[in-house]
């Protein structure tokens, strides 16, 4: 059956229903269940318009959401979820599943402080099984659950995992495939194919432009060769899933079924009922083959592999390269993204533009990100040396060891993977890295805080797990000159692994570089310095004269917020006297200048945009074997990110919750100096 789609202008406006009929009336899933076919073709076009309408005022993750309008009605109309599991891998697909499980109302406050996740989350529905952010886990977690239904005797209950093309280039996946089938278990993979590995795909790079990795060409042959299945084609070779009599009696017509595509499929392979390739937006067909694949008999595990469009149903998302994958707030009649141009470049375009100065005079220098070439500035890279740079699919445990293996053989690899991804590889930076002091560059853009996308994906914990490996070089510039300075560092470090840390967002400018830390620049220089390792300096000296002395050591871009508190504390007590200092590097630590600001200070601060037992630990554990606590004379506090997971919400609030801004930071001054608080 041909898609039911309300043809929208190419070129706008762009305006979807007046009204939302059907949709009022679903308050759950449940609501859903008598509705025909057609009825929920026509509930699927007011979702996407909703979906979109929602995030043009939030802004947030489009694309991936518009392309499972379909999926999701229809898995929520056949299946029973919360008893039957939906696991949504990643989940930044879930806008359309949040809204027809009882969230349609606060959709406004999407990805906001207060408001609802822009990922599954456990603890905001029960409809959400399985929370997420990260990917490739939603194969093991549904198995997981799935094995829990059947020692627990609760056969009648499906568990769905819905994997992008994207995810599945995970190892976990395969790991978990692998294991579904040697379990024997009753799980069932939707395979969501809409040619969207990477972010955005088609960065130039040593693969060429297409989606990274084997597997999604594998696919696309695999769809070439295979005409989209319809209900009557399934239903002939879904027999193989009953019971052995009745598939002797329909062995003919399944032979005949499956002869379409020469042996077995990779999925067929690893041990699943593979079905499909099905169209993901055709609900004429997607409804009743799900129907099937949840009353099967047996306990073989399905793939059912369905093609999708990324954006599908909106014009300007279709039309983009990225597919709307992550959008600003915009203007639904025309699609333009508003978005407010930043006066100063942002940390990620400083590194980028850095990284290809260096590589235009270095040819063995090389580029690896897994799958985030744009949140990376990889792209950049990719389109001035394409031959050079290496998308390796969302693996990042074989991005880390590949960077190995090329440093191994002389080349000087850049490794740039979000902090929090990092932990997903922990063991190579270890095993394959450190150990064997290879000099692989580890660049970890949203270091700290991250703003709306919430505590899956802050980099909290990198100076706290990065800290604890020996031979490990790790730095985190206060600045976009520091961040030069220091990739040249690492750049002409070849002896061990170094780590080089930096947070979403803009960097400070000109005029605030001077103003703060006495640069004197009028423009940024266009390469950098190479830093003496493990030394720190000294940005601000206290006052002279001053009969209370107070030391700020920071690490990273909380220097600008401890210079704007020691200004603050100085002004308004002429006793007191503020020395702040930029430690540049928690490995080596600079013990010289912790040695300095301890013997000349009654109160030593130290602030970090990093968790506990991070850079304030390391001091604190130095100073502690030194002798400097011993006689009691040095208070010595660490400002680090509280104990806790700090939702979604802007950056600037996100901070204020940590305590970690200047008032704070001038706060804790205040109150080791025996004065009255100046927060509310």
């Amino acid at each position: 059956a041909a898609r039911v789609q309300m043809q929208q202008p190419a070129t706008g406006p762009y305006a979807g229903p007046r009204t939302t009929p059907l949709l009022d009336t679903v308050e759950s899933p449940k609501d859903m269940k008598a509705f025909t076919i057609k009825e929920l073709k026509q509930l699927a076009y007011e979702l996407r318009w909703e979906t979109i309408n929602a995030v043009s005022k939030t802004g947030g993750h489009l694309g991936s959401s518009l392309g499972v309008v379909e999926l999701t009605v229809a898995l929520h109309a056949v299946f029973n979820a919360p008893e039957d599991p939906i696991i949504w891998d990643v989940s930044h697909q879930v806008y359309p599943h949040k809204i027809l499980t009882g969230r349609r109302h606060r959709m406004g406050t999407l990805r906001q402080a207060g408001g609802i996740s822009g990922f599954a989350k456990r603890s905001e529905s029960e409809y959400d099984a399985f929370g997420a952010g990260h990917s490739t886990t939603s194969i093991s977690a549904a198995l997981g659950m799935a094995t829990a239904f059947e020692l627990q005797g609760k056969t009648s209950r499906n568990s769905v995992a819905v994997i992008g093309d994207g995810a599945i280039t995970g190892g976990m996946a395969y790991e978990a495939m692998n294991n579904a089938a040697y379990l024997n278990s009753r799980v069932i993979v939707v395979y969501n194919d809409n040619g969207q590995v990477s972010l955005p795909t088609g960065t130039p790079s040593a693969g060429g432009t297409g989606p990274a990795g084997s597997l999604s060409a594998y696919t696309t042959r695999l769809i070439a060769s295979k005409p989209f299945q319809n209900f009557r084609d399934i239903a002939k070779s879904i027999n193989k899933l009953f019971p052995t009599e009745i598939q002797q009696a329909n062995a003919k017509l399944d032979e005949y079924a499956r002869g379409m595509v020469t042996g077995g499929t990779l999925f067929e392979e690893l041990g699943f009922y593979y079905i499909g390739p099905v169209d993901g937006h055709d609900l004429d067909n997607l409804i009743p083959i799900l129907e099937s694949v949840r009353d099967r008999g047996g306990n073989q595990p399905v793939l059912l592999h369905v093609k999708t469009e990324k954006g599908y149903g909106y014009p300007p998302a279709e039309a983009a390269s990225d597919k709307y994958h992550g959008v600003p707030k915009f203007d639904v009649a025309t699609g333009k993204k508003m978005t407010t141009p930043s006066r100063t470049p942002s940390y990620t375009a400083v590194f980028a533009d850095t990284l290809i100065d260096i590589a235009a005079a270095d040819r063995s220098v090389v580029a690896i990100t897994a799958a985030m070439p744009g949140g990376t500035g990889i792209d950049k890279f990719g389109k001035r040396f394409p031959k050079r740079t290496y998308d390796v699919g969302i693996a990042e445990q074989h991005a880390v060891t590949f960077a190995a293996g090329q440093a191994a053989e002389g080349l000087v690899p850049f490794c740039a993977i979000y902090s929090t991804f990092l932990q997903r590889a922990y063991d190579q930076v270890i095993h394959d890295c450190a150990i064997q002091k290879l000099p692989v560059r580890f660049i970890l853009d949203r270091a700290g805080l991250v703003g709306n996308d919430g505590p899956t994906h802050h980099g909290s914990f990198d100076l706290a797990y990065l800290g604890c490996i020996p031979s490990i070089a790790i730095c985190a510039p206060s600045d976009e000159l520091e961040l030069r300075h220091m990739m040249q560092t690492i750049y002409e470090l070849d002896s061990i692994p170094s780590a080089l840390r930096f947070p979403r967002g803009s960097a400070l400018g000109i005029e605030k570089l001077n103003d703060l830390f006495g640069y004197g620049l009028e423009e940024l220089p266009s390469k950098g310095t190479a830093l003496p390792l493990g030394k720190g300096r000294v940005v601000r000296e206290a006052r002279e004269g001053a009969t209370s002395r107070v030391a700020i050591l920071s690490i990273g871009t909380r220097l600008a917020a401890a210079v704007t508190a020691a200004r603050a504390l100085e002004a308004e007590d002429p006793s007191v006297g503020v020395t702040v200092a930029d430690a540049r590097w928690m490995k080596p630590l600079d013990t010289d200048l912790v040695d300095q600001l301890a013997a000349d200070n009654e109160i030593l601060i130290t602030c970090e945009e990093g968790s506990i037992g991070g850079f304030g630990d390391h001091v604190l554990h130095y100073l502690a074997l030194s002798g400097a606590l011993d006689k009691g004379g040095l208070k010595v506090r660490p400002m680090v990110l509280p104990d806790k997971y700090i939702e979604a919400a802007g950056q600037g609030e996100q901070y204020d919750e940590a305590g970690l801004t200047a008032p704070f930071i001038e706060n804790t001054a205040r109150k080791l100096l025996g004065k009255q608080s100046v927060l509310a």
